[in-house]
């Protein structure tokens, strides 16, 4: 019982591990999230060969998108996987016969990045994974809040003044319709490229650069009326658009400085654990079941 199951469910990937109480991770494998009707099978079938792998795991860790309610065990909602109350920790645990914390991926990673990562011995930050979609996780007195109802840090459907495009969840003009990797890729219009590829782009390109720069004006009225509600010391951006680093974080500093003007803006850096944060949240959640 010297181990834990770690999954990290994404809108595109699951990333999961085998974690000891040392933090090492064996067994670790990624595999992709299937579309529905097969979603909740494939997180299942994962999470049980790691399991098998681990013998005896203490815990298993589940960390996924969307609104989660911790304390009963329920993925209330999800718009990129499409479910709706689904008593998510139950289910696994009477599949997987050993105990299972249910938790959100980006509350997860925002854990991680706290004890371990860029937001180290930081109280008051912003930790906001840029990917399929957007979602964030706010520190506040050096715990995760997270609001009256769980909601707390749904900053990627907050809208921004940059069109009216359809979100996903149904709203409008929302910084994840303009601002998330998906959105990069959906917006210049080549599904055969990444986000990545759109980003390296933009130096030459028109289209690319317009699209990032629209991506950069979202992220920066954002991060602005975060600043502004919350006063944070740091904001840790994450996730797979994060990889560009400063040809990222460079722009959102400076849009950031442009629109907070009378004050100093908070810190702006990348994330130190990369993918693996969220499966080390994970396993941090699945260890507190039974330390």
């Amino acid at each position: 019982m010297n181990s834990v199951v770690a999954l990290d469910v994404g809108g595109t990937l699951m990333k999961g591990a085998v974690v000891d109480r040392d933090g090492t991770a064996r067994a670790v494998e990624q595999r992709p999230t299937l579309r529905q009707p097969d979603t909740v099978e494939g997180i299942l079938a994962f999470a049980a060969d790691l399991v098998a792998s681990a013998g005896s795991p203490a815990a298993v860790g589940l960390a996924v998108p969307g609104i989660v309610d911790e304390a009963r065990g329920v993925a209330r909602y999800s718009s990129n996987l499409g479910w709706r109350d689904l008593p998510l920790r139950d289910i696994a645990t009477d599949r997987l016969a050993v105990p299972v914390a249910l938790t959100h991926d980006v509350r997860a990673g925002g854990v991680a990045e706290h004890e371990f990562g860029a937001a180290r011995g930081v109280d008051d930050f912003l930790f906001l994974p840029i990917g399929t979609g957007i979602a964030g996780t706010v520190f506040a007195g050096g715990r995760p809040y997270r609001g009256a109802d769980g909601m707390a840090g749904e900053i990627g459907h907050a809208p921004v003044p940059i069109g009216e495009e359809l979100c996903a969840c149904g709203q409008r003009g929302c910084l994840e319709t303009y601002a998330s990797a998906a959105a990069l890729v959906r917006r210049y219009g080549d599904p055969g490229l990444s986000a990545a590829d759109v980003v390296a782009r933009a130096a030459d390109d028109p289209r690319a650069a317009q699209v990032f720069g629209d991506a950069v004006r979202a992220l920066g009225f954002a991060l602005t009326t975060y600043t502004m509600l919350l006063d944070p010391a740091l904001i840790v951006l994450g996730g797979g658009l994060a990889e560009a680093g400063e040809t990222l974080l460079a722009p959102v500093r400076a849009e950031l400085c442009a629109r907070v003007t009378w004050r100093v803006p908070p810190r702006v850096v990348r994330a130190q654990l990369g993918s693996s944060a969220g499966r080390l949240g994970a396993a941090i959640c699945a260890w507190g079941l039974v330390s």
